[in-house]
């Protein structure tokens, strides 16, 4: 039976793989479709807004930290004021975030 090209098991394989690679190429374009619609300037302003938030975030905590370590370092009141500035640096950057949150968004006419 082999080397006769009529085996049954052969040609209800390739109709599975046929129809794997048909859905397959279904699901790839609806995948396209799904991707395109998200991939907008909204998402692009969105993605920007995020980056903002984190680096006051960021800023905050890591310039307090910078200067009130440079206060206790030359003033000798350590860690007093790495805690009060690192306090500080937190509340501004949270400021900063509620300020960037309460910003409207226009809407395009």
């Amino acid at each position: 039976m082999t080397g006769n090209g009529s085996d049954p098991e052969l040609g209800s394989e390739d109709s599975r793989l046929v129809s794997l690679e048909e859905r397959l190429d279904r699901a790839e374009a609806a995948e396209a479709r799904r991707t395109a619609v998200n991939a907008g300037p909204e998402t692009d302003a969105n993605y920007k807004l995020g980056n903002r938030v984190l680096a006051e975030l960021l800023g905050g905590i890591g310039g307090g930290a910078l200067v009130g370590w440079t206060i206790d370092h030359f003033a000798g009141t350590a860690p007093w004021g790495l805690l009060v500035v690192l306090f500080l640096g937190i509340v501004v950057a949270f400021r900063n975030i509620f300020r960037i949150a309460n910003v409207r968004p226009t809407k395009p006419d």
